[in-house]
């Protein structure tokens, strides 16, 4: 009796190492599988229509420029931390939908990483680009290609009157004067880029420089001044891309903002797995496993 009261419990301690065993290694896969290869997110407002609308789910694939590794828990604390991303298959491509981490959290006077603030949008200008927005449209120096949704855009070039919040843009400086119907020239910069440190450059790229240095840039009398030090030029450490809302008219994005870091991109936006009206809780039937462009 006692010998097979000592089996029995034998039988069952293995079966939980086993159960246990198998479980690690689900989570293992899982975590990994999220990590490296796809992740899902679900999208919380029209800034996208009509390409992806409130209620769609989508799965994100990370190998098309790579996934990133840092460190998670410092994030969830808060903490800025490095970020390093293993290489991708392919370059980011305008016009690309990319999911990514909203730059500015807290303030959109400051560049800084929140894990579980996400936007996303398309990508309108890469690194190296100089682009503008006339009568609504965007333009980059040298391509011929539409940029964004046009019809979006043709919208915004037949407003007069907008609500207020919309009209005024990056970076909101009177002397400069950007609006979303009249933008730029901005060079967008590249890894490597130099520029002279004048004062709308200094307007331009102040979040940018601050964030690489981790430091605080001023300007007084003419002159840019890094950590209390006079620079007259700057080159960039990391590469920065525009991004815009399909639904131009009510798209929290680069307009706005200013410039995204590499770093922050997840991934790029794969295909809608599920998709449930917000309203009346119904599956979207014809948006089921629609491929994202």
């Amino acid at each position: 009796m006692v010998l097979s009261m000592k089996k029995h419990w034998k039988k069952i301690a293995q079966y939980t190492v086993d159960v246990t065993f198998w479980l690690c290694m689900l989570a293992t896969a899982w975590f990994a599988t999220q990590v490296l290869l796809f992740a899902s997110f679900k999208i919380p407002s029209d800034s996208m229509e009509p390409e992806l609308t409130t209620g769609d789910n989508i799965l994100v694939w990370k190998p098309t420029i790579g996934p990133r590794i840092f460190n998670l828990f410092a994030s969830m604390r808060n903490e800025q931390t490095e970020i390093y991303r293993i290489p991708g298959f392919k370059n980011i491509k305008r016009n690309d939908i990319l999911v990514f981490n909203f730059p500015h959290p807290n303030s959109w006077d400051k560049i800084e990483m929140h894990i579980l603030k996400y936007y996303i949008k398309r990508c309108v200008g890469l690194p190296g680009d100089t682009l503008s927005i006339r009568n609504g449209f965007f333009h980059v120096n040298g391509i011929n290609t539409p940029l964004g949704n046009t019809d979006s855009q043709k919208k915004i070039a037949v407003t007069d009157k907008f609500q207020e919040g919309i009209f005024h843009s990056f970076p909101y400086d009177g002397t400069i004067g950007w609006n979303i119907k009249e933008f730029g020239p901005l060079h967008i910069p590249a890894k490597g880029d130099s520029i002279r440190m004048n004062r709308t450059n200094f307007v331009l790229y102040k979040k940018l420089i601050e964030w690489e240095q981790q430091g605080t840039l001023e300007y007084k009398d003419s002159t840019s001044f890094l950590n209390g030090k006079p620079i007259d030029g700057y080159r960039f450490l990391k590469n920065y891309y525009f991004m815009a809302g399909d639904n131009g008219m009510n798209s929290q994005d680069s307009r706005y903002w200013g410039m995204l870091p590499e770093e922050y991109i997840v991934g790029k936006a794969w295909i809608i797995w599920k998709s449930v009206d917000p309203y009346t809780e119904k599956f979207r039937w014809e948006r089921f496993m629609k491929i994202i462009h």
